[in-house]
């Protein structure tokens, strides 16, 4: 089975470096690499190295503008996607062509190099709407040709929550998502922990909108969202008791939540209705083909 590595990226270079040195020696069929308009002299890096097959420069910092650039490009029976900050480890190809010899996609496990060890995630599912969904991380998936046709690639009118998104229409398409242990990627923590600043709006129009999208006028929608939104309108609370936050920011907080759930429901549905199809994708690799403002080919 030949496999294509697809890299989106966005001023990531140092760390994009090692994540190309550690795919390269996984020896794929082709190394394909999306750059959005980055301002570190990526593309530069990139066009020096013999390893990458593919450079696809784009003008959006969008990832699933970039994923769907990159599905645009690769010539292989599947395709793999990889985040610059990820370093795939050895034996992650072999896992990825065995898992998918039995399952439509396949997706493993993130090894956070912390200073006192290595913590490590595990498979994620839920049962909404009657349907199993298991979610994946974008960065360390593959998925096999017949479903990337299936599903038609990313909803680019999300700019986060992306392959979220795509696991619940591979789920409604009745594909599976298999969860293969050897398939590791690896990164280090955050110095400080990871930042905990959060973009409510853009958070909850993202979630409203993936679940009216895909589930319709369904009570599944509100439930999910309000529940959401009272698990971190609690833990926000607590950051006002403790005095970590700001009263004024956290009804700022909520106000987000509201204006962003609020828009993203009303798109979802419009999206569900634009595309009645099951791969519920009305923004997918199918819907435009512009985003490529520079390709580098060696192939």
């Amino acid at each position: 089975m030949d496999i294509s590595v697809v890299v989106p990226t966005l001023n990531d270079r140092d760390e994009l470096r090692r994540c190309l040195d550690a795919v390269a020696a996984e020896a794929p069929s082709e190394l394909v690499v999306v750059n959005g308009p980055s301002t570190d002299g990526t593309s530069g890096m990139v066009r020096e190295r013999e390893d990458v097959d593919v450079l696809v420069g784009i003008d959006d910092r969008n990832v699933n503008v970039a994923r769907n650039a990159g599905l645009e490009r690769v010539e292989g029976d599947a395709v793999a996607f990889v985040d610059p900050t990820m370093t795939v480890e050895p034996g992650w190809l072999d896992a990825v062509t065995g898992a998918l010899s039995e399952a439509d996609a396949a997706t493993g496990p993130t090894h956070e190099r912390l200073g006192a060890g290595v913590a490590t995630d595990t498979v994620e599912t839920r049962t909404i709407g009657g349907r199993e969904v298991t979610y994946f991380d974008g960065g360390n998936v593959a998925l096999s040709r017949d479903l990337v046709d299936a599903i038609d690639g990313f909803d680019e009118y999300l700019e986060i929550g992306g392959s979220r998104d795509a696991a619940h229409r591979i789920a409604g398409l009745g594909y599976e998502v298999a969860w293969e242990t050897e398939m590791c990627v690896s990164r280090e923590a955050a110095a400080d922990g990871g930042s905990t600043e959060r973009d409510w709006r853009r958070r909850y129009r993202s979630l409203s909108y993936r679940l009216a999208k895909n589930y319709g006028v369904n009570p599944t929608v509100p439930l999910r969202t309000v529940r959401h939104a009272a698990m971190d309108a609690s833990a926000a609370l607590r950051g006002v008791v403790s005095g970590d936050l700001r009263p004024s920011s956290w009804f700022g907080n909520g106000r987000d939540v509201v204006i962003g759930g609020t828009k993203g429901y009303v798109d979802g549905l419009r999206a569900r209705y634009s595309d009645r199809s099951p791969r519920r994708n009305p923004r997918g690799v199918s819907a435009r083909t512009d985003r490529a403002v520079t390709v580098h080919d060696r192939r």
